[in-house]
C-alpha cells in the first residue's frame, strides 16, 4: 500500500503523549481509492491528535471541509459542508485486524499507522443520502410534494352484514 505512503501516522521514535497530525483531502486522495464518488472538488482537511501509550494508541480523527454535490431536485451543483469525528483505538498484537469497529490491531512490528481508510470512511459517512440544495425554491418543493408518493392509510374494510348476523347465531351458542 505505498500509494497511502502520504497519510500514515509514523509513531515509532515519538515519546508517549499528545501528537497532531493533518492532512489535505483533495481530488487525489480519492483517486487513490477504486470507487466513483457522490462528490467532487472536495476541500478537506483531516486532523488526527494521537494519544500514544506504551501498549496502545488512540486516535481521535475530525474531518471538515466542502464537497460539492449535485441537487437530486434540481440537478444543479452546490457546495456541501462536511464535518465528522471518530475515535479509534490502535493496539499492538500478532497480525493485523479490524473486524471490531472501535478497535484496530496491528503487527507489534509496524512503526506507523495508514490512516487512509479511516479518513476515507469518515468523508463518506458525511455525504447526505438526499442531497438537496439549500438553494431549492419553494416552488421546487411545492412540486416535489405535488408529484412524492402519498402515504395510503387503509382502512379496514366493512363488514357485511349478513355475516355479522352469522357470528352472533355463532356467539349464543
Amino acid at each position: 500500500m505505498d500509494k497511502f505512503r502520504n497519510y500514515s501516522i509514523v509513531f515509532s521514535g515519538l515519546k508517549n503523549g499528545k501528537h497532531e497530525f493533518s492532512f489535505e483531502i483533495d481530488k487525489k486522495f480519492f483517486q487513490l481509492f477504486d470507487t466513483e464518488q457522490e462528490f467532487t472538488e472536495p476541500r478537506i482537511v483531516a486532523e488526527i491528535l494521537m494519544d500514544k501509550h506504551t501498549t496502545f494508541l488512540e486516535l481521535c480523527i475530525k474531518t471538515s471541509g466542502i464537497v460539492n454535490l449535485v441537487c437530486d431536485i434540481t440537478n444543479e451543483n452546490f457546495d456541501y459542508p462536511i464535518e465528522h469525528e471518530m475515535e479509534v483505538l490502535v493496539n499492538f498484537g500478532e497480525e493485523y485486524d479490524d473486524s471490531d469497529i472501535d478497535v484496530i490491531t496491528i503487527p507489534k512490528t509496524d512503526y506507523a499507522f495508514d490512516a487512509s481508510q479511516l479518513i476515507y470512511e469518515e468523508v463518506m459517512l458525511s455525504i447526505p443520502m438526499k442531497k438537496i440544495s439549500p438553494n431549492i425554491s419553494d416552488k421546487d418543493l411545492e412540486i416535489l410534494e405535488r408529484f412524492s408518493p402519498k402515504e395510503i392509510v387503509e382502512e379496514e374494510p366493512a363488514i357485511d352484514p349478513r355475516w355479522e348476523a352469522l357470528k352472533k347465531l355463532k356467539d349464543k351458542n
